[in-house]
C-alpha cells in the first residue's frame, strides 16, 4: 500500500484548519527510511480548547469519528474512518519528550501534495520509544538506531 495520497490528504486537512501537529512513531520513523510498518499514524499536539475544536474540524472533513480509549497513554485521541482504513492518534503527551515546542523545533517539515506534514527527529522517536519502553516499541529500536546511523555517516 502507498501511503502518500493518504499522507497528502492529511496534510491538506491539517492546512486548512491549521491544526500544529508533528507525526512521531512508527509511520514518522518510515518516512525517516527505517524499515518498520504501521496501522496508525501517530501525531504530537497540543492539547488546547482551540486544538480540540480543530481536530473535531480535521475529522468532519475526514468523515471520520474522534474517540477516546482507554490506555496508559494520558490525552490520547483517536480519528477513525473505518471504511477508509484511516487511524490517526493524537497525543498530548508522549514518553521521553518533555514538550510539544521542543518536538516540533527538531522537526523536519516534509512535502505531501502542496502541503507540508512535520515529521520528528528518528532520535526523539528512539528516545520516546525507549522511555515508553514497551515491548513493541523496545522490539524495533536496533532497526531504528541503525537507521539514525546512517542518517549521521551521510551527513558527515
Amino acid at each position: 500500500m502507498n501511503a502518500e495520497p493518504l499522507l497528502n490528504k492529511i496534510a491538506q486537512v491539517f492546512a486548512e484548519h491549521r491544526l500544529d501537529a508533528v507525526m512521531v512513531g512508527n509511520a514518522a520513523a518510515a518516512i525517516h527510511g527505517a524499515p518498520v510498518t504501521t496501522l496508525d499514524i501517530d501525531f504530537m499536539f497540543r492539547k488546547t480548547t482551540t486544538n480540540l475544536k480543530k481536530l473535531k474540524a480535521v475529522a468532519r472533513s475526514l468523515d471520520g469519528n474522534i474517540l477516546k480509549p482507554y490506555y496508559p497513554v494520558s490525552d490520547l485521541y483517536r480519528l477513525i474512518n473505518d471504511e477508509q482504513g484511516i487511524q490517526l492518534d493524537f497525543l498530548a503527551c508522549l514518553h521521553g519528550i518533555r514538550s510539544f515546542e521542543g518536538l516540533r523545533s527538531r522537526a523536519t517539515s516534509v512535502p505531501f501534495g502542496e502541503h507540508e506534514l512535520k515529521i520528528a527527529s528518528l532520535a526523539d522517536i528512539i528516545k520516546s520509544k525507549r522511555a515508553a519502553g514497551r515491548s513493541r516499541d523496545l522490539a524495533v529500536l536496533d532497526i531504528l538506531e541503525k537507521t539514525l546511523g546512517e542518517q549521521q555517516n551521510l551527513e558527515n
